[in-house]
């Protein structure tokens, strides 16, 4: 199952979004409202986390090295997923007209202060101490949160997402789209497969889900692996990823069909090539859209 707990990866990911936005003229993925959202000072807190080497002695960077580590190694995977999955999104958007979007682990996602279409009703899942931390940035921030805005609160040691969906009103009949984004990383397949299936429960055909995974086969450079002892360091420990193969598998299980595969030499050509920074694709990171169709084709 999806564990929707506060982490420091999930924490350097939102600053990667903020730090692009501030330092980058090239951009992949623009996200002008992420810098306030987190704030100055854990902007800061995470700047300087990285300059310390991660809180590790087997990391020793120096301050100087600090904007070429985040170039290599916290920026490029959430950058390229979150273009990904919005661009999915606003295609979904124009075929379906009223649409719903499942944000499943959403922290400092600023979306719903982004979108400017009436038409898509917004569901933020989140661990309740993440959720109300944001509210409370909220509140600070004196943000207006729009009617069409829906934040779904899931412990799940003690909930279930479909239950906590249908109770914030989540309508089952309405084409979904449902973006779960930097999860596989520490999930087996078998794992995430339950929360594929819930998605599945909650689908109309025609409706999709996104999500980014690390492949497990192949020869991967030192990058791959330095970036699994940062994490393990952090106490989050990868799980070795997933083979293609058994990923289209699990989906047509539950009654999905893939309809956009973008393997690492695919999401390089499409967000990196061309670029005088030296930030580029990580070599065993793809990602990945598709349809759910068990049943009767939706229009």
């Amino acid at each position: 199952m999806v564990d929707e707990r506060e982490s420091v990866t999930a924490k350097l990911c939102a600053f990667a979004r903020a730090w692009h936005a501030i330092h980058t003229s090239d951009r992949i993925y623009h996200d002008d409202l992420a810098f306030d959202l987190i704030g100055r000072a854990e902007y800061d807190e995470m700047y300087d986390f990285v300059s310390r080497g991660f809180g590790s002695a087997n990391f020793p960077f120096s301050r100087e090295d600090t904007e070429q580590i985040i170039t290599e190694y916290i920026a490029p995977i959430p950058l390229a997923r979150i273009h990904f999955a919005e661009n999915r999104l606003h295609e979904f958007a124009a075929k379906y007209g009223k649409i719903q979007y499942v944000i499943c682990g959403a922290g400092s996602d600023t979306f719903l202060f982004r979108n400017d279409n009436p038409d898509i009703e917004i569901f933020e899942i989140d661990h309740p101490d993440t959720q109300r931390y944001k509210l409370g940035r909220i509140r600070q921030l004196e943000w207006c949160i729009r009617r069409n805005v829906h934040f779904v609160p899931v412990d799940f040691e003690r909930q279930s997402m479909t239950g906590q969906l249908l109770k914030a009103g989540f309508q089952p009949q309405i084409p979904a789209f449902f973006s779960i984004l930097g999860v596989t990383y520490y999930l087996t397949l078998d794992v995430f497969s339950e929360t594929l299936s819930q998605i599945a429960e909650l689908s109309v055909p025609g409706s999709v889900v996104v999500f980014d995974y690390p492949m497990k086969t192949g020869v991967f450079p030192e990058r791959v692996s330095r970036l699994e002892q940062i994490t393990a360091s952090l106490g989050e420990q990868m799980r070795g990823g997933y083979d293609y193969s058994e990923v289209s598998r699990a989906l047509y299980a539950l009654g999905f069909q893939i309809d956009t595969y973008l393997p690492p030499e695919r999401v390089q050509t499409e967000y990196f090539d061309g670029r005088t920074d030296r930030m580029k694709a990580f070599e065993n990171v793809s990602l990945l859209s598709a349809t759910y169709t068990a049943g009767f084709n939706f229009e």
